[in-house]
């Protein structure tokens, strides 16, 4: 007799419901596992058998056929075990139900015991997709899985805690009040905060109207100027995550083992700072099984890149695409992946090799030359994707000294971008987007509309400094943000003209 068991693999964030099929035959004793499996899946043999054995149940003496279906989808991962466990059991005549509306998740040890896996919140609200009413998972599982609503889950220690289950002595339902913990972890970090910068207002004006419109930013500065300092403030003025946001964010930290078992939900927006001898897989993902890379890590949150131009170019290069289309396709010989990476790019460089071109106090020593093969290190087409793009002058011995003039805190500059954030939303309600740095160019023309004055103001700047197709909406994207931040329904023209002071 053929029995199943119910469970899920994940492709990218998204999880699909496989049917784990069980047999035994009269042949010689073994495990064979079919329904294109990984090397993971296909160790699951020996795990599998000596679990059932050292929990106290026999074993089948026959040959176990096991298949996944459908056979169509690679499977990856360890969460198979439990399910292949509870379909031989189910053979060997213990009293498991046969609903299919119940579905398990779960790694075993060879003593019985469950661990951990990754990517049970994707393989969950995939399973309920799928009709599904009851999981079981590892304990150190069920928190996770339990941001799900209106699902039964089920945490387990051992293989024998869920036959126990049905055999009278039930496990104890998880459940998690989601929008409770998503308020009380969301707590913002002030160790790096805009009131310890002094001056630059320029460069805080133009983070706040990132921050606000989700604009890519780029600062350029002579070493001490502090862009570094200013770039880690950010993460303090970034609006909090909506619930939708938060679920897809930590599906994305859950396939890359990144949550822990006492937080299960990606309360903050991520802030990632990624070093320059970062290899293209580490920034866009990859690897034999496609796993997110530090733009997807990003995703809703800021990326950080340091001495910008250090980078290899061929990692700058590969930046272009996702920063268009807001997700990046990893592509291998027997799978496609598609990951979400709706970021905010903030990127800090010097002005030349040395650092000093135009510092008012030190002299640059580069030559024309070296300046210029310099710069060339961020292409035409990256720069273009860039919406705003700042000088920060280093400050003078008599501005540092300066204590009459207090900065603004961070708290203050968060409570515009939470305002400028919520106008977005309401605006975009039926558009499918939160910002408006994801306005399409059909979407520009609707909502950026100028008077005749501003139209006047764009064309000459578009003639005078030979502005794209791209840039020019860019402009228009940044005006809409910065009439937002000062709560008008309208783009004026003193919007537009601050907004074109960032055109770079």
């Amino acid at each position: 007799m053929v029995t199943k068991a119910i469970t899920a693999t994940t492709v990218g964030i998204d999880a699909y419901k496989i049917e784990v099929e069980v047999d035994v035959t009269n042949s010689l004793p073994g495990i064979s596992i079919v329904g294109l499996p990984d090397n993971a899946v296909n160790e699951a043999r020996e795990r599998v058998h000596s679990a059932i054995k050292n929990s106290g149940f026999s074993f089948p003496l026959g040959k176990v056929i096991v298949n996944l279906a459908p056979a169509v989808i690679r499977k990856e991962g360890t969460n198979f075990d439990l399910p292949i466990a509870i379909g031989i059991l189910k053979e060997q005549g213990i009293n498991i139900p046969d609903d299919l509306d119940m579905a398990f998740i779960g790694e075993l040890s060879l003593d019985g015991s469950l661990r951990r896996v990754n990517g049970v919140l994707p393989l969950v609200a995939g399973l309920k997709e799928n009709g599904i009413k009851t999981v079981f998972v590892p304990e150190a599982n069920a928190k996770e899985a339990a941001l799900v609503q209106d699902i039964k889950i089920f945490g387990a220690k051992h293989l024998g805690d869920i036959v126990n289950h049905f055999a009278g002595t039930e496990l104890r339902e998880t459940k998690v009040d989601i929008n409770k913990y998503l308020e009380e972890n969301a707590l913002i970090d002030y160790s790096y905060d805009f009131k310890d910068v002094k001056g630059q207002q320029k460069a805080k004006k133009a983070l706040e109207i990132a921050a606000a419109g989700g604009h890519n930013i780029l600062m350029s500065g002579s070493p001490g100027s502090g862009k570094t300092m200013m770039a880690k403030c950010m993460a303090s003025i970034l609006p909090p995550l909506e619930l939708k946001e938060a679920l897809e964010l930590t599906k994305i930290y859950s396939i890359s083992g990144l949550l822990s078992s006492d937080s299960p939900l990606m309360a903050k927006r991520p802030y990632r700072a990624v070093h320059h001898t970062a290899s293209p897989n580490g920034i866009i993902g990859g690897g034999t099984n496609p796993k997110p890379g530090e733009i997807t890590l990003a995703h809703r949150g800021v990326l950080f890149l340091d001495e910008m131009v250090e980078f290899p170019r061929q990692v700058l290069e590969v930046l272009r695409q996702p920063l268009e289309d807001g997700e990046v396709v990893i592509s291998r010989s027997k799978s496609s992946v598609k990951y979400p990476c709706n970021f905010i790019l903030l990127g800090a460089m010097n002005p030349c090799p040395c650092g000093f071109l135009g510092d008012r106090e030190k002299q640059c020593s580069c030559t024309e030359t070296q300046i210029q093969r310099y710069r060339a290190r961020l292409s035409g087409p990256l720069l273009d994707r860039i919406d705003l793009i700042i000088e920060v002058p280093r400050l003078t011995t008599e501005e540092l000294i300066n204590t009459t003039t207090e900065s603004e805190p961070s708290a203050k500059i968060r409570e515009r971008v939470i305002k400028a954030r919520k106008i977005q939303a309401q605006r975009y309600e039926k558009e499918g987007i939160l910002t408006n740095s994801e306005l399409t160019a059909e979407l520009v023309k609707k909502y950026c509309t100028l008077d005749e004055k501003s139209q006047q103001i764009l064309k000459i700047a578009a003639e005078k400094y030979q502005l794209s197709g791209r840039k020019y909406n860019r402009v228009l994207k940044i005006a809409r943000t910065i009439a937002d931040l000062n709560g008008s329904d309208n783009i004026k023209t003193e919007h537009l003209t601050q907004a074109l002071q960032y055109r770079g």
